[in-house]
């Protein structure tokens, strides 16, 4: 028994393959195993940037520390620049918590998200050859952003309507499971199909 709980002990240690491991101390370090060294916030941001997979762990307890960490580069973000979220908006966020629809407001901003950074890519692929950081041709640019804004308006329009479009269907699988767990159960009014 003594050695099944080691060997799962040892289990935990062993880092993923692919996966950088970083060790927060009790002092607020952070340790970096891959290069033996100490690191800042602002480095495990470069590394968030750069594509890194990482996790971070307690160094004593080895417990999963990765949001945490991601949490307070956010805040580090929110209160040193632009910030991103409206305080509206955090509101709106916080409201969701402990709430029926939390679970499912997480998966919505997910996709939302992913489906946003599908779209950058799409514009950046169009960009190509236009854009160039290390001597940009401003004149080329002008003209490709008097172009591209009719599409880009066009990407937005179709983002929103695909947002739209997750967000009813996440209702009426809701109203379903509802109505299977519950019968006769009073939902959302019936659309019309």
């Amino acid at each position: 028994m003594a050695q099944a709980k080691r060997s799962a002990a040892a289990g935990q240690d062993a880092a993923e393959p692919g996966v950088r491991t970083l060790k927060k101390y009790p002092n607020r370090r952070l340790y970096d195993t891959e290069t033996s060294s100490y690191i800042t916030l602002a480095d495990v941001k470069e590394m968030v940037l750069a594509g890194e997979n990482f996790v971070v762990r307690d160094a004593k307890t080895n417990e999963d520390l990765t949001r945490s960490i991601l949490l307070q580069i956010i805040l580090e973000e929110e209160t040193g620049g632009v910030p991103m979220f409206s305080t509206r908006m955090l509101a709106h966020i916080i409201r969701f918590y402990g709430h029926t629809m939390q679970g499912l407001m997480g998966t919505y901003l997910e996709k939302n998200i992913q489906a946003f950074i599908d779209m950058q890519s799409r514009f950046a692929e169009q960009s190509k050859g236009v854009y160039d950081p290390k001597g940009l041709n401003a004149e080329m640019w002008t003209q490709f952003m008097n172009v591209q804004a009719p599409m880009m308006q066009g990407l937005m329009t179709n983002y929103l309507e695909q947002s739209k479009n997750m967000f009813v269907q996440m209702q009426e699988q809701m109203q379903k499971q509802a109505e299977s767990l519950i019968p006769g159960f009073p939902g959302f009014p019936p659309q019309n199909r």
